[in-house]
């Protein structure tokens, strides 16, 4: 294995030419990101070469034995143990594993660290055989000094030994080196990252003020000064300020900018910043440290007038809950998945998302700032009191004010951050304990950053009100029970609240289960949930709830959906069922194929596109003459049916229901005229149609009774052809890139065959390789790291990842009788 050899390189070598001029050019600072070199073992004696990221468990295989548990999920309300399978995904993450490299540094570093975005789990460090150090949450973010362990000018060998403990997470957590490894070498004196602090202290159409802050390492004694340039997102320089270093290493700067292009959703405008840190004046002036970041103008705040305000615009969030598995790449977090995520989201008109219930990874953020994404950021699943054996409630006490700390330096910086979450559905929100947690916690963001306030998941409004534990916070965020809101806010000094974790409906794509009921007892013997989006869980409610609270309520502030995607692990309704290893939550299901409910949020939340989407699908063979009820989601508030071109009837979206209405009663005791009611204000329904093959097609009708759209779906015929759809027919050449092919049987008229199993191989030639293949169902246990699976419904998606030399990525889709199809991708 060849040792990385890092060489000396000043990061403002790009830098104009006038800003060069200024002074000499000394910087002795290097970042160099360790993603190729690596060798990988389990058991430390028989080594692979990977790359990271990686995780070490996607590959499988799914088995019961790897996570299974006999426990009471209290979250569920459960009091009585049952044996639980894939809880945790059912993949092979358990147990230890470890990496390895050599790296080679030049005698002129001063200090070297190493940054790791995070490691699963308990990473423990070591170079040259010494332990460095160790970090306790996989999760975070962290740094090891190894300079005192480094051999300048000579080959050093660093271990990372990593161990997952069973039982240690309610998900699947993934294991091994799953987001970025970097090496950090510096000179004597330099800027810290985690110490330089910029953010919008006011803004608006006309100009803003920025406010900068920073404590330099190691350049005590020395006249030394910061001086910044900002440039817009056109690359002209708008602002300029510089200051001296005091003593003890701090300075603050104030910038003022002209007609600031404001980050938003909607317009995420980012401006790039150059920081230098100078020693000496004048022709002696000299650059010993330099890093260029990223921002975004704007302003948050909350209030009891106004709920919450973006720029001084009051909104309401559109967000949802995002466990950190990206589906059949596992947690081997990547940039190209980020990005299809996003785009996926923020179609349906999505502005927010919550890291449930961990810290993000650095790259995540940045890839919110560049799309537009809201953040809340999350750290904690539990405190002190474990939720499952041997999960972080083993570290909080000594830990919990070190994670928040690095929480916080490491994405404070982030336009598109704008609260922090420091738990989810905490045991100890009843007790006093709790609410000096909280606000210990609470006020350790406040300090390192006072421009964002700080919320949590409450779960037991009673005893989180009782105790005084929802009114320390900032933001009260309370999960689920939508309809005891009225009595939370009376008792709320802030004057608003978070729906921080809602809806929680199960659905599985493409399946449609009769008769069509509204409960949240259903389960099947297939293991599968309904796509009529009329099944939620013991806890929770349909999206319709929620959406009442959003429109009616002026004191909320919106929503956090659990989840954007199915993830790996809580199979809950089907947490006793085998073989289940992944969840039903998602609005896109575990591949990212969207479920029908993504085309209701849609339907409400994006307001720049209309959404007409029929369900269910037309192929029935059997169901001749037997009540098939169909729903349309549409932003449009009428529409009329058509069977074959008999109309069967028009909607008008007339239901009022009101969520207080509800009572907290379950939905399927209310009666069907009060469900009828529910569903009716954002659904249109027609309950009695009766199946016969052919064409079911739907007209939506604007304000003025003017046809506005249309949706057609018809009876496929036998399967004739696949259809194959990539997300990107252009990738990088940078070995990380990824294309998502969509794989879909129609017949010969291009109809899809919507409940097709076929066997579906892949087989990818030319600049790129074979990534993974998910078919979206929970059910499956087929690997996703080989080129085969069976489709799920009709579809599934397979990925291919771009080499580092330019030409063609070739994908050949075949099925088990003969159907092939070809698509080519290139690489640049």
């Amino acid at each position: 294995m060849k040792p990385f050899t890092i060489l000396f390189l000043s990061l403002l070598a790009t830098a104009p030419a006038s800003a060069l001029a200024k002074s000499r050019v000394l910087s002795q600072h290097q970042e160099v990101n360790l993603q190729q070199g690596w060798l990988f073992s389990r058991d430390s004696l028989h080594w692979q070469s990977v790359s990271i990221p990686h995780d070490w468990a996607i590959s499988g295989p799914f088995d019961k034995k790897w996570d299974l548990q006999y426990v009471a999920i209290t979250q569920n309300g459960e009091k009585e143990k049952s044996e639980k399978s894939g809880r945790s995904g059912a993949l092979p993450w358990i147990g230890r594993g470890f990496y390895r490299c050599t790296l080679s540094v030049p005698k002129r570093a001063t200090h070297a660290y190493l940054q790791f975005d995070g490691a699963m789990s308990e990473p423990h460090v070591y170079v040259n055989g010494k332990l460095a150090g160790w970090w306790a949450y996989g999760y975070n973010a962290f740094r090891i000094d190894i300079t005192p362990y480094m051999m300048k000018g000579r080959s050093n060998e660093v271990v990372v030994s990593l161990n997952n403990r069973e039982e240690s997470s309610r998900w699947y957590p993934g294991g091994g080196l799953y987001r970025p490894v970097s090496l950090i070498l510096t000179g004597k004196a330099f800027l810290d990252p985690w110490q330089c602090f910029l953010y919008t202290e006011k803004a608006d159409a006309n100009e803003a003020t920025l406010v900068y802050s920073d404590n330099v390492k190691g350049g005590q004694g020395e006249q030394l000064c910061e001086r910044i340039q900002l440039y817009a997102p056109d690359g002209k320089v708008v602002a300029t300020a510089n200051g001296k270093v005091g003593n003890d290493g701090k300075v603050g700067l104030r910038l003022r900018v002209a007609r600031p292009q404001l980050w938003s959703p909607e317009t995420p405008a980012l401006y790039q910043v150059r920081i230098e840190l100078v020693k000496g004046q004048g022709r002696h002036a000299t650059v010993v440290d330099s890093r260029t970041m990223k921002t975004g103008i704007r302003t948050i705040a909350f209030s009891r007038e106004h709920g919450f305000q973006l720029n001084g615009v009051s909104r309401k969030f559109q967000g949802v809950c995002l466990h950190h598995d990206l589906g059949p790449i596992g947690t081997a977090v990547n940039k190209a998945a980020l990005i299809r995520q996003v785009k996926i989201l923020k179609d349906m008109g999505c502005d927010a998302i919550r890291t449930s219930h961990n810290m993000p990874s650095t790259m995540q953020m940045e890839v919110y700032d560049s799309l537009g994404m809201m953040v809340m950021a999350e750290s904690f699943d539990m405190w002190r009191y474990p939720k499952c054996k041997n999960g972080y409630a083993r570290f909080f006490d000594q830990w919990a004010d070190k994670d928040i700390e690095h929480l916080v330096r490491n994405h404070r910086n982030h336009p598109s951050l704008v609260m922090y979450s420091i738990g989810n559905e905490i045991p100890e929100q009843w007790s006093q304990e709790g609410v000096a947690i909280a606000r210990r916690l609470q006020d350790i963001c406040h300090r390192l950053d006072p421009t964002r306030q700080v919320t949590q998941g409450m779960d037991r409004a009673e005893d989180a009100l009782k105790s005084g534990f929802a009114q320390v916070m900032d933001i009260p965020g309370f999960n689920y029970r939508v309809y005891k809101y009225d009595r939370n806010i009376s008792k709320l000094p802030q004057g608003f609240l978070l729906g921080s974790e809602t809806a929680s409906t199960v659905s599985s794509r493409g399946v449609y289960k009769f008769p069509v009921t509204v409960s949240d007892k259903n389960v099947y013997p297939d293991g599968q949930c309904s796509s009529y989006d009329t099944e939620y869980c013991s806890w929770s409610n349909l999206p319709e709830s929620d959406f009442m609270a959003q429109d009616d309520k002026d004191y909320t502030i919106g929503q956090f959906v659990w989840t954007g995607f199915d993830y790996l692990g809580e199979p809950t309704p089907y947490d006793t069922y085998w073989p289940s290893r992944s969840s039903y939550f998602g609005i896109c299901d575990l591949a990212g194929l969207p479920k029908d409910r993504y085309y209701l949020y849609r339907s409400v939340w994006n307001h720049r596109d209309h959404t007409v989407h029929l369900l269910p699908h037309w192929t029935w063979p059997g169901r001749e003459g037997k009540v098939t009820p169909v729903m349309c989601y549409t932003d449009y508030d009428e529409a009329e049916l058509f069977v074959n071109g008999k109309s069967q009837g028009r909607r008008h979206k007339t239901g009022r229901m009101s969520v207080s209405a509800t009572a907290g009663k379950l939905v399927e005791k209310m009666g069907k005229e009060i469900t009828d009611s529910l569903l009716s204000r954002y659904r249109l329904m027609w309950d009695s149609v009766v199946y016969e093959p052919g064409e079911l097609k739907v007209v939506v009708y604007d304000k003025n009774g003017k046809a506005a759209g249309e949706e057609t779906v018809r009876t496929a015929g036998d399967p004739a052809a696949l259809r194959l759809t990539a997300d990107k027919d252009t990738l990088l050449a940078d070995g990380n890139d990824l294309s998502y092919i969509t794989v879909a049987l129609t017949d010969k008229d291009g109809n899809l065959c919507p409940d097709a199993a076929d066997d579906i191989h892949v087989e990818v030639s030319g600049a790129g390789t074979f990534q993974g293949i998910c078919n979206g169902d929970a059910t499956s246990l087929e690997r996703f790291t080989e080129p085969h699976m069976h489709l799920f419904h009709g579809m599934l998606v397979a990925t291919v990842r771009s080499g580092h030399k330019p030409g063609t990525i070739t994908v050949k889709v075949s099925t088990a009788s003969g159907i092939r199809q070809t698509i080519s991708i290139a690489v640049k």
